[in-house]
């Protein structure tokens, strides 16, 4: 060995900093690809992000514009879906609210919800639906052609894998996933995806 250290304080020091790595994948961050269409225009297919896991595990609230990643709810398992699979999607409303979509649409609590983050009008309705303690009403940006809370119903707390934070792939869209459309420039939301 060039270190002049005995090969087994070398594999010890791999070992530590591999477990680390393991430690902070399965508890505090780990990386994710975006695989279909749901959240355009603000996520691309094949986009690759970061997931911080810390705030589900505290059982902190989520703020609607959050995009969560989750998975599969029992009715989506029971129709066949991967109970390991994950999906993403955007929080609009939370616990306690009552939320419906009508004329294209998204209503909270009886208010027009601005921004909507979708992408554009919704071309189906939903009747109005309070949220339970620990239920999150999940859309996804694209929402004429998702599947999310409109078709399936509320997303249980205890499926919530961790809120995507940074996207870092690309790198011509390299940085934080936005939670709110207001903020960014004019013409903007053509770059961000």
């Amino acid at each position: 060995m060039t270190s002049g250290r005995p090969f087994w304080r070398q594999l010890l020091g791999w070992g530590s900093w591999i477990a680390v790595a393991l430690v902070l994948r399965l508890w505090v961050i780990e990386p994710r690809w975006i695989p279909s269409g749901s959240m355009l225009p603000a996520l691309q297919l094949q986009d690759r992000i970061l997931v911080e896991k810390v705030r589900p595990r505290l059982g902190l609230p989520l703020k609607p514009g959050t995009v969560v990643v989750f998975h599969p709810p029992p009715v989506l398992v029971a129709a066949g879906y991967d109970p390991d699979a994950a999906l993403i999607k955007r929080v609009v409303a939370g616990p306690g609210d009552r939320v419906a979509v009508q004329g294209g649409q998204l209503l909270r609590n009886g208010q027009l919800v601005e921004p909507d983050w979708g992408a554009e009008a919704m071309r189906y309705a939903l009747a109005p639906l309070e949220l339970g303690e620990q239920q999150w009403l999940v859309l996804g940006d694209n929402r004429n052609a998702s599947l999310d809370s409109h078709l399936w119903g509320p997303l249980p707390q205890q499926q919530v894998i961790g809120t995507a934070i940074w996207r870092y792939w690309p790198l011509a869209r390299f940085g934080p996933i936005r939670t709110s459309p207001s903020v960014l420039p004019s013409g903007a939301a053509e770059q961000l995806g």
